[in-house]
C-alpha cells in the first residue's frame, strides 16, 4: 500500500473512519487530496469531530445500526478504499468484515512495528490480522535491500498527551450529540486520574528502584529472564492471545519459571509504561512468588532502561510487543506467547514455555533473517513519522516520509514471489 508513495492514491475515493488521537487524519486528508484522491470521513464522537476535515459525515446511531450505515456510505460515496486506525475496535471490526466481503481495499494504521520513528500502514489488517509472510524461506530468498535513512521524530509524549486531553474533553462535551457512541476504552474526564496517578508512580518507583538497573547489568547480567507486560486493554492481549488478562499471563509465566527455571536464575517482570496509572501488580507478583518458594528470584520493575535490560537478559518472554523486535536486535532469545508477526523459526523459540528456560534449548537469533525481515517491514508497511508530532517533510501536511520502495527484482525465487503476491504486499 505504501510502496508507490502518495501518488498511488491518485483517483481513489477514500473513506476515513476513526484515526489516532489528534489531527493526524485531518492532515492526512490534505496529503491525499493534494495527491488527487477524493476524501470522505465519518465521525463517531466529539473527539472525532474536533479533529476531522471539513464536511465529515456524523454517525449517531447505536452499534447495531453501524453496518447498514457503513454500507450505505460506501454505496452513496462510491468508496473504493477505506483507511482506519486499529482493526480490533468494535466499529472497525464490522467495517473490516464488510470491506473484505465487498472487495474494497482496506488500509489499517497502527503504532509502528518498528519503533521509534515509524508508524504502520498495512493492507487487510495488522498484527494477528496481518498477511505479512511468516516463512523464513521467504525472507532469506529475497535479495538484500537497504532502507532509506530514518528521520528521527523525537519525544512525542507531550504532544500525545495534549491531543488526548482535547479529544476526551470534546467527546464529553459533545456526548449529547453522539449519545449512542460506545468507545473501545473508557471515555470520560475521569481518564485523567490514571494519567496523574501514573506520573506520581513514575517518580515513586524511580526512587524505589534505584540501583536495580546497575545490578541487572552487572552481577545479574545473563542470569535473568525479562518478562514484558502488555496494557490491560491491548488487542494483542484481548484478541490475539489465549490469555484472559495480564494477571493470568503473569501467573502462567511465574508458575512455569518456578517449575522449570534453572537454579540461580531470576525472573524480572517489567510493567508497561502506559499501564502504570491503571494497575500495579506488585502484590500479585509478590504473593505468587512467595507461594511458589521463589520470592528471592522474582523482581517486579517499572521504568528501567529497556535497551540495557535486553542487552543483559538471558531471555525474553512476552505476549506480543515491539519489545520483541528490540530483543531480536540484541540477539536475545525470545519466547512469544501470543500471535506476533515475527514469531518464526530462526527468530523466536518455537517450543513450549516450560522448555524455554533451559539455555541448552536456545538457538542463536539468525541475524541475517532479522535484518531482512526488519527491512521488509520498513519497505512495505512502515512510514517514517508519527501520529502525534509532525516531521518537517516537504509536501506532507501529516509530516510523513513517503519513500517509494523499489519493485522486487525478477531474481526473487518463485516461492518468495508467490508468498508476496498472496499477501497482497
Amino acid at each position: 500500500m505504501i510502496k508507490g508513495g502518495l501518488a498511488s492514491f491518485k483517483g481513489r475515493r477514500i473513506l476515513l473512519l476513526q484515526g489516532p488521537l489528534g489531527p493526524f487524519f485531518r492532515r492526512l486528508a490534505r496529503d491525499l487530496t493534494a495527491a488527487g484522491a477524493e476524501i470522505f470521513k465519518v465521525d463517531f464522537n466529539g473527539g472525532d469531530w474536533l479533529f476531522s476535515p471539513p464536511g465529515a459525515i456524523a454517525f449517531r446511531g447505536a452499534v447495531d445500526a453501524w453496518p447498514a450505515f457503513f454500507e450505505q456510505v460506501l454505496d452513496e460515496c462510491k468508496i473504493d478504499m477505506v483507511l482506519l486506525f486499529g482493526d480490533c475496535r468494535p466499529l472497525h471490526r464490522a467495517a473490516r468484515e464488510i470491506t473484505v466481503t465487498r472487495g474494497i481495499e482496506l488500509g489499517v494504521f497502527e503504532e509502528g512495528y518498528v519503533r521509534p520513528d515509524y508508524i504502520t500502514l498495512e493492507r487487510f489488517g495488522v498484527n494477528g490480522h496481518s498477511r505479512i509472510p511468516r516463512s523464513p524461506v521467504f525472507y532469506l530468498n529475497r535479495p538484500k535491500t537497504d532502507v532509506a535513512a530514518t528521520v528521527h521524530v523525537g519525544n512525542t509524549f507531550w504532544y500525545a498527551a495534549m491531543w488526548a486531553i482535547l479529544y476526551y474533553l470534546a467527546s464529553v462535551l459533545l456526548w449529547p450529540v453522539f449519545r449512542h457512541y460506545q468507545h473501545h476504552r473508557p471515555l470520560s474526564i475521569w481518564e485523567g486520574v490514571p494519567w496523574l496517578r501514573g506520573t506520581w508512580r513514575k517518580h515513586y518507583f524511580a526512587r524505589k528502584e534505584k540501583g536495580v538497573e546497575a545490578a541487572l547489568s552487572s552481577t545479574l547480567s545473563g542470569q535473568y529472564f525479562l518478562v514484558a507486560l502488555q496494557v490491560h486493554n491491548d488487542a494483542q492481549l484481548r484478541v490475539h492471545s489465549g490469555f484472559e488478562s495480564v494477571p493470568t499471563f503473569i501467573e502462567t509465566v511465574i508458575s512455569s519459571f518456578a517449575r522449570c527455571g534453572p537454579v540461580g536464575t531470576h525472573l524480572v517482570i517489567k510493567q508497561h509504561p502506559l499501564e502504570r496509572g491503571y494497575h500495579d501488580h506488585s502484590q500479585l507478583v509478590s504473593a505468587l512468588a512467595q507461594s511458589l518458594g521463589i520470592a528471592q528470584r522474582v523482581r517486579y520493575i517499572h521504568d528501567q532502561h529497556l535497551p540495557t535490560l535486553l542487552e543483559h537478559a538471558r531471555g525474553v518472554v512476552l505476549i506480543n510487543s515491539t519489545v520483541g523486535l528490540s530483543a531480536l536486535s540484541y540477539g536475545t532469545p525470545l519466547k512469544v506467547c501470543g500471535d506476533a508477526i515475527y514469531d518464526m523459526q530462526g527468530l523466536t523459540y518455537q517450543g513450549p514455555l516450560n522448555d524455554f528456560w533451559q539455555q541448552d534449548n536456545h538457538r542463536p537469533v539468525d541475524t541475517e533473517l532479522y535484518l531482512r525481515f526488519r527491512n521488509y517491514l520498513i519497505e512495505r508497511v512502515q512510514l517514517n513519522g508519527s501520529f502525534y508530532r509532525r516531521l518537517k517533510v516537504a509536501g506532507s501536511s501529516a509530516g510523513l516520509v513517503w519513500a517509494v520502495a523499489t519493485e522486487v527484482p525478477d531474481s526473487v525465487c518463485s516461492v518468495g514471489k508467490e508468498v508476496l503476491q498472496g499477501a497482497g504486499l
